[in-house]
């Protein structure tokens, strides 16, 4: 991960998109029950606050390092999301 800058965007980028593929489907699908997409999208929003706070976290002692974790949880939770997401 090239900054900081970088990964809140594609935080902001990865968690946007999937919230909005979970309003395609609540679109497509009107007459199915709403509820375990909008737990989703309450779920996206939590990974995306838990993130953020990560990131901007100052007692780290190795920021690269901690950059890149961030970066990996990042996918494997957006990972997870689409999983969740598919067998709506």
């Amino acid at each position: 991960m090239a900054s900081v800058r970088d990964l809140k965007k594609n935080l902001n980028f990865v968690i946007g998109e999937i919230i909005e593929a979970v309003y395609i489907w609540e679109l497509s699908n009107s007459g199915k029950e709403t509820k375990q997409s909008e737990a989703l999208i309450d779920e996206a929003i939590v990974i995306f606050d838990t993130l953020i706070k990560k990131i901007n976290a100052k007692d780290v002692d190795n920021r690269r390092v901690h950059l890149k974790a961030i970066n990996k949880e990042l996918e494997e939770k957006a990972h997870g999301l689409i999983e969740k997401l598919n067998s709506l």
